[in-house]
């Protein structure tokens, strides 16, 4: 007898796990995370890729914190993923593919991006005068600026668009909020890292869908 009741039990948590609102509460704390990393980040370090790193001096704590909240943003990110493919996988494998391979790409690109961060910081630290010698700092300013802005946002928003596909086909969130990330996504696309704040497209755009989900699913007539 108890035993079948722990067998009732567990049937009626997995689909709560399952449940968009699982969804929707990890979108909102990757979507805190990642906006807190990139503003941390962005008034912190120089936009301009011809600067020669003097801001390690005075943001190297600032821009640390920022990357020790990555790992945490990106298990958030993927049990995000992990929630919302539940669903794609009842769509078809080329979706499941894709959407699988963009959400994967982003992480990796992005845990790559702060560990080069991390790296140059604690070396600039130790020697800044070798580093500006061989071109170290500035190779590796280009490179992270290159992965996180060219590839991994577009990675992202190729992950974004097919979010918005799939709401589209299971009425996750309204139809107007999947066109706008369509939009968003588009821009995200093309800006190719030449708009500042463009990477905050994706993470405000997660928190505005997360939180609808989030209110819908938990209102008493849902």
């Amino acid at each position: 007898m108890e035993k079948q009741s722990a067998e009732n039990e567990m049937n009626l948590v997995r689909p709560r796990l399952k449940a968009p609102r699982a969804a929707a509460i990890a979108g909102i704390v990757f979507s805190c995370l990642f906006i807190s990393i990139l503003v941390l980040v962005r008034v912190s370090v120089p936009y301009d890729l011809a600067e020669t790193g003097t801001w390690i001096q005075e943001n190297c704590k600032t821009v640390g914190f920022a990357m020790g909240l990555v790992p945490f943003a990106g298990i958030a990110f993927l049990w995000f993923m992990a929630v919302l493919r539940d669903r794609v996988t009842h769509e078809d494998r080329f979706f499941d593919t894709v959407f699988l391979g963009s959400g994967f790409l982003f992480l990796a690109m992005l845990f790559i991006c702060s560990s080069l961060a991390l790296a140059v910081m604690v070396i600039y630290r130790y020697n800044p005068e070798l580093m500006k010698e061989l071109g170290v700092y500035r190779f590796v300013r280009i490179l992270i600026y290159e992965i996180m802005h060219v590839y991994a946002m577009r990675m992202a928003a190729v992950f974004m668009g097919l979010t918005c596909t799939l709401a589209l086909r299971t009425r996750i969130f309204p139809n107007s909020l999947a066109y706008l990330g369509f939009i968003l996504s588009t821009i995200l696309l093309l800006s190719g890292g030449h708009m500042e704040w463009t990477p905050l497209v994706f993470p405000i755009w997660i928190m505005v869908v997360s939180v609808h989900v989030l209110i819908v699913k938990s209102s008493p007539a849902s």
